[in-house]
C-alpha cells in the first residue's frame, strides 16, 4: 500500500506540540554522540566500507520492519529525487569516507574539519532552499565552530594525520551538508520515516560492493564490535535519522546543522562517563563554547517594528516547510 502524506501531514502539530521537535533534535544529538563511542570499538574490527555497510543494513532492516507495521507504504514521486540524492551522499558517501578519513587522522583533526558541515549547511540552505542567514545563526554558528576548534585542538597530537585523511574528511563534510540540503525539500513529500528508510536503502544499496569484505571481517571479528555495529544501524541511525528528518522538516537547514554542534560537549560528557576518559580543562571549555553557540543560534531575534525595518533574513516560524 502507498500511502503519500499530505502538506497536513507533515506539517507539525498545532500549538502544543511545539516541544516535539526540539525534543527530536535533541535525541539525535544524544544518539549522534553516542556513535563515537561505538565507531571506536567496531572500527578495530571492520574496516570503513564493511562497516559502513554493516550499520546501513542494520538501520535498514529496523527502518523497514517498523515501516510495515506502519504501513506507510513509498513517498510520492516528488520525494524520490530527495531520497535518492540524500541516499547516496549521506547515508553512501558520508559514511564510508568518514570512517576511512579517521583512519587517516587523530580525533581532534577529524572533528575539526567534519565541523565545516554545519557551515556548508547553512550556507547551501541559504543558495538553494532559499533560507536566508539571520544575524543569530550565523553568530551561533561562528561561536559554536570556535568551540568545536577548541576541543579539537584539546584532543589532536595523539595521533597521525596524512593529507589524505584531511581530504577524507573535508569531503565527509561536503557529503553531510549536501545531504542534508537535497533532503529536505524531499519531506514536503513524505514522512519522516518514509524518507528516512529509503535513503537509508539507497545507502544500503551503494555500499554492497563491501559484501564480501564485510562477511570476511564479520567471520573474524569479536562479538562486541559487532554489537556495536548493529547498534550503530539501529539507534544513531535508524532512530536518530529519523528523529532528524522530523525536525528538518519542521525548521531551516541551517538551524539543523548548527545543533548538531552540540554534538562535540555530549561526545566529551559519554566519554568521560562511560569510558572514564577525564576531559582536560581546554576541553571542557570547548565544549561549554558549543553549547553556548547552539543556544544563540536556536534563538529569535524580537521584531523591532518599522524603526529598523524587516530583519536582513528571518527564521521561518518552526512549522514552515521552505
Amino acid at each position: 500500500m502507498t500511502t503519500t502524506p499530505t502538506a497536513h501531514d507533515t506539517a507539525p502539530a498545532a500549538s502544543g506540540g511545539g516541544w516535539r521537535a526540539p525534543a527530536a533534535a535533541g535525541t539525535t544529538v544524544i544518539l549522534w554522540a553516542s556513535a563515537f563511542v561505538s565507531i571506536r570499538s567496531a572500527g578495530e574490527a571492520y574496516s570503513p566500507g564493511a562497516l559502513a555497510l554493516g550499520r546501513l543494513l542494520a538501520g535498514t532492516l529496523t527502518l523497514g520492519a517498523i515501516l510495515l507495521v506502519r504501513r506507510e507504504g513509498l513517498p510520492s514521486r516528488a520525494a524520490w529525487p530527495g531520497v535518492i540524492g540524500s541516499g547516496l551522499l549521506w547515508f553512501g558517501l558520508y559514511m564510508v569516507v568518514l570512517n576511512w578519513g579517521e583512519q587517516q587522522v587523530d580525533a581532534g583533526t577529524a572533528a575539526m574539519i567534519v565541523n565545516v558541515g554545519p557551515i556548508l549547511m547553512a550556507l547551501l540552505g541559504a543558495w538553494l532552499l532559499g533560507e536566508g542567514l539571520p544575524r543569530r545563526l550565523l553568530t551561533g554558528m561562528a561561536v559554536s565552530f570556535a568551540g568545536a576548534v577548541i576541543v579539537g585542538l584539546s584532543m589532536s597530537g595523539h595521533g597521525s594525520s596524512s593529507v589524505l585523511g584531511v581530504l577524507l574528511c573535508l569531503l565527509a563534510a561536503l557529503a553531510y551538508a549536501g545531504g542534508v540540503v537535497i533532503q529536505k525539500p524531499a519531506l514536503r513529500h513524505g514522512s519522516p520515516l518514509q524518507i528516512t528508510t529509503f535513503g537509508c536503502l539507497i545507502g544500503t544499496v551503494a555500499c554492497l560492493p563491501f559484501t564480501g569484505v564485510l562477511v570476511s571481517e564479520a567471520a573474524d571479528a569479536p562479538v562486541s564490535a559487532t554489537l556495536n555495529m548493529i547498534y550503530l544501524g539501529v539507534f544513531p541511525t535508524a532512530l536518530a535519522f529519523t528523529t532528524w528528518a522530523y525536525a528538518l522538516a519542521r525548521t531551516t537547514a541551517g538551524r539543523m546543522g548548527a545543533t548538531t554542534y552540540a554534538v562535540p560537549a555530549v561526545v566529551v560528557l559519554m566519554s568521560w562517563l562511560l569510558l572514564d576518559e577525564v576531559p582536560a580543562p581546554l576541553t571542557v571549555v570547548g565544549g561549554l563554547i558549543c553549547l553556548a553557540g547552539v543556544a544563540v543560534s536556536r534563538t529569535r531575534a524580537r521584531s523591532r517594528g518599522a524603526v529598523d525595518g524587516p530583519a536582513v533574513a528571518a527564521d521561518p516560524p518552526d512549522g514552515g516547510l521552505r
